[in-house]
Order: structure tokens, then sequence, then C-alpha cells
């Protein structure tokens, strides 16, 4: 296999696996923006001419019921993957099996199938910290397949990067961040998530690194460069 190592000058087109959620959606504006092509992975078609509108080419993608080729082709061309995906806020377990962990498997090895080093992850806060007995099936779900997801990009030998937001808010964009290995709770802006993801594909020093985002008074590309 001969790998694609662009460098991040030249790199110009992402897949967003998850591109429609709402996090991704701020970042397909973001990429498309900044002179990117964001490559929307979603796995309904009525999603185009809203996805298409932000600037995103959309691609056909249903992360549960596809493989990792399927996840390979749907890849093709691109120079980095981020997995923003999620299995939503409601009471199903098993999409967070489904969604949250063997999503971001799949993408993990769709990318390395297509010889794409670069992979971006959007996770979740303290989520290697312990549980407490009383933890609910579901957030438990949750927890543990977003651990085990940034376990495996960790071992892949991929050139990742993992984000960890807090408590996300559809509030505007602030602009300024909190970003760091490890950061007390908090909430932070789905804009602001997508900002600092966005940054993180632009900055090599951010590959092989694992922080938490929350509010705070740091200004975006500065907490990036910082990590």
């Amino acid at each position: 296999m001969v790998w694609r190592r662009p460098s991040v000058e030249a790199m110009s087109t992402v897949a967003v696996v998850g591109g429609h959620g709402q996090v991704a959606q701020h970042l397909l504006t973001g990429l498309a923006g900044a002179g990117h092509v964001p490559v929307a992975l979603v796995r309904r078609e009525e999603y185009r001419a809203e996805l298409e509108a932000k600037g995103a080419e959309v691609r056909i993608l249903d992360i549960e019921n596809h493989d990792a080729g399927d996840f390979a082709a749907a890849f093709e061309g691109c120079d980095a993957v981020v997995f923003a995906a999620g299995g939503g806020a409601d009471g199903d377990v098993e999409r967070k099996r489904t969604v949250d962990l063997e999503g971001s498997l799949k993408s993990i090895e769709g990318a390395t199938k297509a010889g794409i080093r670069r992979f971006v992850q959007v996770s979740a806060i303290g989520v290697d910290a312990p549980l407490p007995h009383d933890t609910s099936d579901v957030w438990r779900a949750y927890v543990e397949a977003k651990r085990d997801a940034d376990a495996a990009l960790r071992d892949s030998g991929l050139d990742w990067t993992i984000i960890r937001p807090g408590r996300l808010t559809d509030d505007a964009a602030v602009g300024t961040v909190a970003l760091a290995p490890e950061l007390d709770r908090g909430d932070i802006t789905r804009a602001d998530v997508a900002a600092v993801v966005a940054a993180c594909l632009d900055t090599p020093s951010t590959i092989g690194k694992q922080a938490t985002l929350v509010e705070g008074t740091t200004p975006v590309a500065q907490a990036v460069a910082a990590l």
C-alpha cells in the first residue's frame, strides 16, 4: 500500500463521517470557508441539498450497515478523515455500540485501506474515568463506546488527534476556548468544537495529541498551536 502523506498546507479534501450532525455541519462550513473541500458522509440522500449549500460534497454512507470496505470507497480522494458521528441522546444502548464505537472502528479501518493517515476524532470529556455504580445503562454504553473508540484510534498507527469536548451547547461561537490534556468539566459550543477540529487539521503539532475542550479565554488558533 502507498500511503498518501500530503503536507498540511496541501491538504484539501476532508471526509466528515456523520456529516449531518450538529458539530459536523459547523465543521463543513468552516472547512469550506478555509479553502478545503469537505465531504459530508451521510446515510440519507435527502440531506444533499442542505449540505451542498454549506459548501460540502455529499456521499452516501450508512455507518451501521456498511462495512470497512464501503468506508474506504467513500473516502476515495480524501486527504483526512474526521469522525464526528454519534448515536444520539436517546435511550438506545445498541446505537452507542453500532455508531459511536463500530462507526469509529470502521472509519479507522477504512482510512487505513484508503491510504489516508490523518484522522481527527470528536470524542467526549472524561470517558477514561471510572463510572459510578449507579450509572444508567445508556450513559455507560456511551462512555464505554467513546473510550474504546479513542483507544483503538491511539493504537491504529494513523496520524491521529482526539478532541474531547465538554457538554455541548447550541450557543453562538465564542472563538475562545480552554484546550488541554485534562480539564474540569464544562460547557462548549458546538461551533467552537468545529473550529478547534478544523484548526487541528491545519496544525501538524496536534498529531498524536488527545485534549479536553471546554469554554475558556484562549483564542482557538492559539489554543490549538499550544496543544
